[in-house]
């Protein structure tokens, strides 16, 4: 009897122990363990990183750390850390954690407009994915790729098309600055190439008067008619006479380094360069800004006309008017230039 009372006690202790061990594993598996207030959150794991570095992003996000940290070694997710962006959603149970962070890397939408130059593209991409603008720069301006893309110093702008694309959050300068390239010859379809072959231009000619065209005009209903007087001066040999060149001109010289022109002046005529394109006949080197798609489409597509001019229109701020003759266009831009004097704008 006294037997029988021992074995049901060690039995019951047993089950105690049993359903205590049990609890704690539903616990520690399937309890809600977040412990933030939004309808989810994200841990973003750098390339390389260790359980630690994941483990400190997650500590304020959970109820209780220590119960993921023993499933976390239980599941062996210490030792297989991944680089990624991870969603975590209020009320997820420590295994739909590691379920998600193990193999869940959500992609982000990476988007850019009219960067100036590569280094601000790099510096606005580098806010968006794990690579740094210094990678960023160094991969996009290597002499290596531009012998194997065909790009230059001078062209290498065109190649990234300002849009919204998809990217891992953890891809590298190389992966990001090779996906533009797909990107880019993905753009120049058989239309676009056809187009451009028409007008008897390459591709960074195509950009090149498209980046000119954008930095006239932003506004994509009238870029088609200003890419038109462009196009019927370079076909007669005229000079292309476009101001925003002798800005690009004037931004690389020491002393307009942080300066903005909105007024272009004679002396700014007067900049030895061959971004001048009152010097110089025919198109620029290269680029002078990122063109919008509409800019470049507007010079495959230009509007067909006799305007050889345009200025600003004073009464119509963004908008041009345009003029066949020099005598009328000199009317247009007398009426803007006292315009811009009555609005104390002179350099």
């Amino acid at each position: 009897m006294y037997i029988k009372k021992i074995l049901w006690a060690i039995a019951l202790i047993g089950l105690a122990v049993a359903a205590y061990f049990a609890y704690f594993v539903y616990s520690a598996m399937f309890k809600p363990n977040t412990s933030f207030n939004n309808e989810n959150a994200y841990v973003f794991i750098p390339t390389g990183a260790d359980y630690n570095e994941v483990r400190a992003q997650l500590e304020p996000l959970l109820l209780d750390i220590d119960a993921f940290d023993a499933l976390a070694k239980q599941k062996k997710y210490t030792a297989n850390i991944k680089a990624g962006r991870y969603e975590i959603k209020k009320g997820m149970s420590n295994n739909d954690i590691i379920n998600s962070i193990r193999s869940n890397n959500i992609p982000i939408k990476v988007s850019f407009n009219n960067q100036e130059t590569l280094e601000k593209l790099a510096g606005r991409i580098a806010n968006q994915i794990e690579a740094d603008s210094l990678s960023l720069i160094e991969t996009m301006t290597s002499e290596t790729f531009y012998e194997k893309s065909g790009f230059s110093k001078q062209t290498a702008l065109g190649m990234y098309i300002p849009n919204s694309y998809e990217f891992f959050w953890n891809t590298s300068a190389e992966e990001f600055r090779d996906r533009m390239l797909k990107e880019y010859n993905r753009f120049w379809n058989d239309s676009r190439n056809a187009k451009a072959k028409a007008l008897n231009m390459s591709r960074d000619k195509v950009m090149a008067l498209a980046s000119i065209v954008y930095e006239e005009s932003k506004q994509a209903s009238e870029q088609p008619r200003i890419a038109g007087v462009y196009m019927n001066r370079l076909r007669i040999g005229m000079p292309l006479q476009a101001d925003p060149t002798l800005k690009f001109a004037a931004y690389q010289l020491p002393q307009y380094k942080n300066t903005v022109i909105k007024r272009v002046l004679n002396i700014h005529k007067e900049i030895e360069s061959p971004y001048n394109t009152y010097m110089n006949a025919g198109l620029p080197p290269g680029l002078i800004a990122m063109p919008d798609i509409s800019a470049i489409d507007a010079v495959l597509n230009y509007e067909k006309h006799n305007y050889l001019y345009f200025a600003a229109d004073a009464k119509r701020l963004g908008f041009h008017k345009f003029a066949k003759t020099l005598s009328q266009h000199n009317v247009n831009a007398r009426e803007y230039q006292r315009y811009l004097s009555a609005q104390g704008i002179n350099r």
